[in-house]
C-alpha cells in the first residue's frame, strides 16, 4: 500500500531564487512582500520579542501549554511574527513554538478537497442553452503562498471554477459537449490549474457531472432518434424483401427445370397443411393435368 509523503516546503531563499527565474513568465510562487529586503523588525520589534521571552520564562510552566503547538501529518502552521512571515515556510508537521503575545499562526490543511460546483445556466457555440454541474479535486500546494497571497484560497478556487466552467463551454458545441467530456475536462484542469498556482492550490482532477438539456430540446432529439430507426428499419426491410425475390426467383428458375421437382414441392405442401390442421380435406390434383393445360 503506497503512501503519499509531502515534500517540504521550499525556504524562503529558494522561494527567492524561483522567483527569479519565472519573472519572465509573470507568475508569482513566492509570499506577498517575501522579496522585501527591508524585513527587519525594527528596535521595538526586537524590544517585544524580548519581552515576550521574558514572559515566558517568568510563566513557566503555564505558559509551555500555550506556546507549543502540534500539526497533524496532513497540516502546516503558517506563523505570523509582529505581522510578518517567519522565514523558513511553514511549521509541522509536530511540535512547534509560539511566542506569546507577539506570534500567531494559521493552520492549513493539505488534504484533497472536492466540491461540487453549482449547475450553471451555460450558453453553447450553437446557440443551446444547457444546465451543467461538475466537480473539482484539489488540495492545497503550499501553504504559505494560500495564506500570504488570498484572502481565502477555497472560495476564490470555488468561484473561479464557477467562471471556468462556463468560459470553456461556452466555445463548443453540443455534440462536443455530449461526446467529448473527457477532453473538456482536462482543458478545465489545466486552466484552473494555472489561474490558482499563484494561490498556492494545485488543481487535480475536474469531472463534469451531469448535462441537463431542455424538455423541448430533449423532445426535438427524441424525435431525431426515432426517425433515424425507422428509416433504418424500413432500408433494413427492403433489402430483405429484395434478396427474398432473388431466392425465389432462384427456386423457380430450379423447380422450371423439372417438372418431377414441382411434384416434389407439392406433396412437400400437402404434408405440411395436414399436419398443420387435420381437419382440412384436402383433393389432390393431378400434375399431368395442370401441364396439359398450361400447354394448351
Amino acid at each position: 500500500m503506497s503512501s503519499n509523503r509531502v515534500t517540504p516546503e521550499p525556504s524562503e531563499d529558494e522561494n527567492l531564487m524561483m522567483a527569479e527565474r519565472n519573472k519572465g513568465s509573470g507568475t508569482i510562487d513566492m509570499p506577498i512582500g517575501a522579496g522585501d529586503p527591508d524585513y527587519s523588525i525594527g528596535c521595538f520589534g526586537w524590544v517585544l520579542v524580548i519581552l515576550s521571552w521574558l514572559i515566558f520564562l517568568v510563566t513557566i510552566p503555564f505558559s509551555l501549554c500555550i506556546c507549543i503547538k502540534v500539526v497533524q501529518e496532513y497540516e502546516r502552521a503558517v506563523i505570523f511574527r509582529l505581522g510578518r512571515l517567519l522565514p523558513g515556510g511553514a511549521k509541522g508537521p509536530g511540535i512547534f513554538f509560539v511566542m506569546p503575545c507577539i506570534e500567531n499562526y494559521t493552520k492549513v490543511d493539505l488534504r484533497t478537497v472536492s466540491f461540487d460546483v453549482p449547475p450553471q445556466e451555460i450558453l453553447t457555440k450553437d446557440s443551446v442553452t444547457i444546465s451543467v454541474d461538475a466537480v473539482v479535486y484539489y488540495r492545497v500546494n503550499n501553504a504559505t503562498i494560500s495564506v500570504a497571497n488570498v484572502e481565502n484560497a477555497n472560495h476564490s478556487t470555488r468561484l473561479l471554477a464557477q467562471t471556468n466552467l462556463r468560459n470553456v463551454l461556452g466555445t463548443k458545441n453540443l455534440a462536443e459537449i455530449l461526446s467529448d467530456r473527457e477532453t473538456i475536462s482536462h482543458q478545465m484542469q489545466s486552466g484552473l490549474d494555472e489561474a490558482t498556482d499563484p494561490w498556492g492550490i494545485k488543481v487535480e482532477r475536474v469531472e463534469i457531472k451531469d448535462v441537463r438539456l431542455p424538455v423541448q430540446l430533449q423532445r426535438a432529439m427524441a424525435a431525431e432518434a426515432e426517425a433515424s430507426r425507422e428509416a433504418r428499419a424500413k432500408v433494413i426491410a427492403a433489402e430483405g424483401e429484395q434478396n427474398a425475390s432473388r431466392a425465389l426467383k432462384e427456386a423457380a428458375d430450379v423447380i422450371s427445370e423439372s417438372s418431377s421437382a414441382l411434384q416434389l414441392r407439392y406433396l412437400q405442401t400437402l404434408n405440411t397443411i395436414s399436419a398443420e390442421k387435420n381437419s382440412t380435406i384436402i383433393f389432390p390434383l393431378p400434375i399431368d393435368l395442370l401441364s396439359g393445360l398450361m400447354k394448351k
